[in-house]
């Protein structure tokens, strides 16, 4: 039966009748939950609110109109988390406001944060020597942060860089301290990681730098080195794998990401450091770049990105739900499995160049054997509804972002595209 102009369908068979309105009176639909709908009708005299419960809303509002979204960063969000902020956005849990209109020191928000904070420890397992601190400025920002806070002028650091996020960051700290490179990956086009035990590390280094998953060039890191200086700590950039799978944080005097690719939206940086570490920045460093000036605010020194918070939030809860991080690195395996099986099992057609023993589980990219039909690829794939599949500017060919938030059906339906794709023009 074909709705009304003023009715709507829910699901595949249940028609919701036109609101009749009596004179000097408004209509609204709204969700207050993301399988509920409220339709409420506003006189001069009474409010009229009836709320209706639909289990597949959630599927019908979520799946048919969203796309496959393979980006890099900003990149897909749960849609249940999305569906979650839509109820929320305009009214938070009955306190008449928006979470973007809140103040960031009134009750409402600091309960916010410090559930986030809460959440985050428990997936974590943060061991309570340890601050985390909610910043803004992306991780990017972090690589004058840390020689700032850490370390003097002539002092030594150390950096294994094995793509160009590693390399921004040592380029960063030559500005502020003594770095050096003891391993790049460069000369073979950053597609593997080194053996830990063949680097030369600077006797006094302050810190060894790594970027534990890079973005562009899909290299990940499955174990970690150990500092071989007794004062020196271990510092991971984790934005593009940030919540994957379970991280021994104690490994590490310094866990930093950016929110936007596993986490939450742009805008938001989280850095995990240990307590001992902080106190120690120079005179010269910026108050915003000081990581005791936040750690003694409770990220609260001035606004903080409060919406991207909420959503993080809200991300750290829909982790908790699916059993954690080694369920979630369980999806996340299978996922990289499935997609990295049907490049290597391709005859050549699609190329993955990364040394399979670090290929990440979270960015994948691949070439095509001819390299001329890559942007029929990208171009067919998007009008089957799978975008962001170009890769980076800096290495081209495709690359296939499948984050926390990539649904298992989102790789299976690319794999098919692939399969496809290459019967007709292998």
């Amino acid at each position: 039966m074909a709705a009304s102009t003023n009715s709507f369908l829910i699901g595949n068979n249940t028609q919701i009748p036109p609101l009749k309105p009596k004179s000097n009176s408004q209509s609204f639909i709204h969700f207050t939950k993301p399988n509920t709908i409220n339709l409420t009708t506003t006189t001069r005299r009474r409010t009229n609110s009836v709320s209706i419960r639909c289990a597949s809303a959630s599927t019908t509002v979520g799946s048919e109109q969203r796309v496959f979204n393979f980006a890099a960063g900003p990149a897909a969000l749960p849609e249940n988390v999305l569906l979650k902020a839509q109820s929320d956005l305009y009214n938070w849990r009955g306190s008449g406001m928006s979470v973007m209109e809140m103040s960031h020191r009134g009750k409402e928000f600091l309960s916010i944060i410090q559930k986030a904070e809460s959440d985050l420890r428990q997936l974590l397992e943060i061991p309570s020597e340890y601050s985390v601190l909610f910043l803004q400025g992306g991780a990017t920002t972090q690589f004058a942060v840390l020689p700032l806070n850490l370390c003097k002028s002539d002092d030594s650091v150390d950096y294994i860089v094995t793509g160009s996020w590693g390399d921004k960051a040592f380029k960063e700290a030559q500005k502020y301290c003594n770095p050096k490179v003891i391993w790049s990956g460069k000369s073979e086009k950053y597609t593997k990681v080194p053996s830990f035990d063949g680097l030369e590390q600077s006797t006094h280094a302050k810190y060894l730098h790594i970027c534990a998953n890079e973005t562009i060039h899909g290299v990940e890191f499955k174990d970690y080195p150990l500092v071989k200086n007794p004062d020196g700590v271990l510092i991971a950039d984790m934005s593009s794998n940030f919540c994957s799978k379970p991280v021994d944080v104690s490994k590490f005097g310094v866990i930093y990401a950016g929110a936007q690719k596993n986490v939450g939206p742009s805008g938001v940086t989280i850095v995990i450091i240990r307590k001992d570490l902080i106190g120690n920045a120079r005179d010269i460093t910026p108050v915003m770049l000081d990581y005791k000036i936040h750690d003694e605010n409770s990220s609260l020194y001035n606004t903080p990105p409060c919406f991207g918070i909420y959503m993080c939030g809200l991300v750290f809860d829909d982790l908790l739900e699916q059993g954690g991080l080694k369920e979630v690195e369980k999806k996340n395996q299978r996922k990289a499995e499935l997609l990295y099986n049907a490049i290597d099992e391709s005859r050549g057609f699609f190329r993955c160049p990364v040394e399979k023993s670090v290929r990440s589980l979270m960015n994948v990219p691949f070439t095509l054997e001819k390299s001329e039909l890559e942007g029929e690829f990208i171009k067919e794939a998007a009008k089957e509804k799978m975008v962001q599949l170009k890769g980076h500017r800096s290495v081209g060919g495709m690359r296939a972002s499948i984050y926390n938030a990539m649904p298992l059906a989102g790789v299976e339906k690319l794999v098919a595209f692939m399969k496809d794709f290459q019967a007709k023009h292998a």
